[in-house]
């Protein structure tokens, strides 16, 4: 007894000590330039290509998807030494590793040739030091925005929590757009482990290469995110650093891309991929596309259905499925209304397949959790679900590579027909609460063969998850050739077993 009013008496005084400190909160309406994309963009190298690249398939846009994350860093990379004009990228975090380093040093030699560089970057797990975000603005052609940031005096933690209801709106999306012309859109963000350069696990992630029209559309989509009042200028939140700083900070960037260089750096350059594409040797999928995406007023009001476009533009699609619907997902959360939704699905005749990380995959505990309480009337509603084994990485990569599996991939595959690729997670922190982007492709020939991947590669990566006559949960996989059936949670420790079902307690409406 003594121990419990111990535990409230600190979370009392924390909360005194809260409400006295105050919190610091954000100007929002400062000055700053309004700016579009450059359109006039046919004496570039990208602009040609794109402008011969119309001339022969009209108002068709070319796709191609990157499932390796060492080809997926070179093609951005690849793209930031051959842009002219223009990168405009939107990324929900950036860190200070590997990966970081790589796409900071190829924006700055990018500016150095003159090109204009608009970085919008949401706030929120962002660890890349504050001093690097301002040397990328220091340079006279790179302007660094912060979506929705938390204000950078006092102590950071209190002024999240001070201002939770505006702070906890976060926005998602992610695009790397270079010239008006090619663009990369998926669920990478720019840090390691999106790009398989962790020696300790893979993080299967995809995004594609959009190229032609469809990029421009793409742009028009930065540019009202970029000029929306929740995109702060960095220089309006920090202290301006002397030159003195911008020139170590910069030397330090450069030394570290020296040091890798050999290694990471000329690996992904090297990756042949993108000169492929754009050569023909290796044809683009040719097919018509829209962007869907959230309007940014929706991180500015209550959680309604008027504010959630995305979702209700890909609902339409989805209702007008005919045969197959497979999602893949990182994080699901159904809620009862999903569930519903799922069982509609499937009294239309249409088989619905879900595929999502296990327990023992899953790198957001409290997502399982919820997600595990709707598992059996997901199954019951008549949804095939597979969950990601935690020992498949090897499966997705050449030659011997690390075990360690989590699945991040976010895609829909609508009849064979249409792909969406995007941000989207199937959660309420995603159609919810935050702003979401990504692409609805209509190509049989592209959506084919990802479900003809995703054929063979579903039941060597995942667990099938069923109902047994006793109306207890099984896990059937086929492992080295023999057939595998589980009753618990596969591959999951005790542990992990505990946190996931003390994590319930979470809000189901934060997952």
């Amino acid at each position: 007894m003594l121990g419990i009013a111990g535990r409230v008496a600190r979370f009392c005084f924390f909360a005194t000590v809260v409400s006295a400190a105050g919190c610091a909160t954000v100007h929002l309406d400062g000055d700053k330039t309004h700016s579009v994309f450059i359109a006039d963009l046919g004496d570039t190298h990208y602009g040609r290509l794109a402008d011969g690249w119309v001339d022969i398939h009209g108002g068709q846009s070319g796709f191609f998807p990157l499932a390796q994350g060492m080809d997926s860093l070179g093609a951005r990379l690849d793209m930031a030494e051959k842009a002219e004009k223009s990168i405009d990228l939107q990324y929900f975090l950036m860190k200070d590793d590997t990966a970081g380093k790589v796409i900071t040093n190829a924006l700055l030699r990018a500016a150095d040739r003159g090109v204009r560089v608009r970085f919008l970057l949401d706030d929120i797990f962002t660890t890349t030091p504050d001093r690097n975000l301002l040397l990328i603005n220091q340079h006279p052609n790179i302007e660094v925005r912060l979506f929705n940031p938390i204000s950078r005096r006092g102590i950071h933690w209190f002024n999240f929590i001070g201002n939770f209801s505006q702070a906890n709106r976060r926005m998602h999306n992610k695009s790397f757009t270079v010239d008006a012309a090619i663009s990369i859109v998926g669920g990478r963000n720019i840090a390691d482990e999106y790009f398989q350069l962790k020696e300790t696990s893979v993080f299967a992630d995809l995004d594609v290469v959009a190229f032609g029209p469809i990029a421009r559309e793409i742009s028009e989509s930065f540019d009202v995110y970029w000029n929306h009042r929740l995109a702060v200028p960095i220089e309006q939140l920090l202290k301006e650093p002397n030159a003195g700083e911008l020139v170590t900070a910069r030397a330090e960037i450069e030394e570290d891309v020296e040091r890798i260089y050999a290694g990471i750096y000329h690996d992904a350059l090297a990756s042949d991929l993108m000169q492929d594409l754009l050569s023909g040797r290796q044809p683009l999928f040719v097919a018509n596309a829209e962007v869907l995406v959230d309007d940014p007023d929706k991180l500015e009001n209550p959680v309604s259905e008027e504010f959630k476009q995305l979702a209700a533009d890909l609902n339409q699609i989805l209702q007008s499925a005919e045969h197959e619907i497979v999602f893949i997902s990182p994080y699901y959360v159904p809620g009862d209304n999903g569930v519903e939704y799922a069982h509609n699905l499937v009294d239309k005749g249409l088989r619905v397949v879900m595929v999502t990380n296990s327990l023992a995959s899953n790198n957001h505990v409290p997502v399982h959790s919820g997600y595990a309480r709707y598992r059996k009337d997901v199954i019951r509603a008549g949804v095939e679900i597979y969950e990601t084994r935690a020992d498949a990485g090897r499966v997705t990569q050449a030659g011997d590579g690390p075990e360690l599996f989590t699945l991040h991939t976010k895609l829909i595959v609508i009849d064979r027909r249409y792909l969406f690729v995007g941000s989207l997670n199937l959660d309420p922190r995603s159609i919810d609460i935050n702003a979401e982007m990504g692409l609805l492709i209509d190509s049989v020939e592209l959506t084919g063969a990802l479900a003809k991947a995703l054929d063979e590669l579903i039941p060597k990566l995942a667990y099938r998850v069923t109902l047994n006559d006793d109306g207890k949960l099984e896990w059937h996989a086929m492992i080295d050739g023999a057939e595998v059936v589980e009753s618990n949670e596969p591959q999951a420790s005790t542990w992990l077993r505990f946190k996931s079902w003390f994590m319930k307690i979470a809000p189901e409406s934060q997952l």
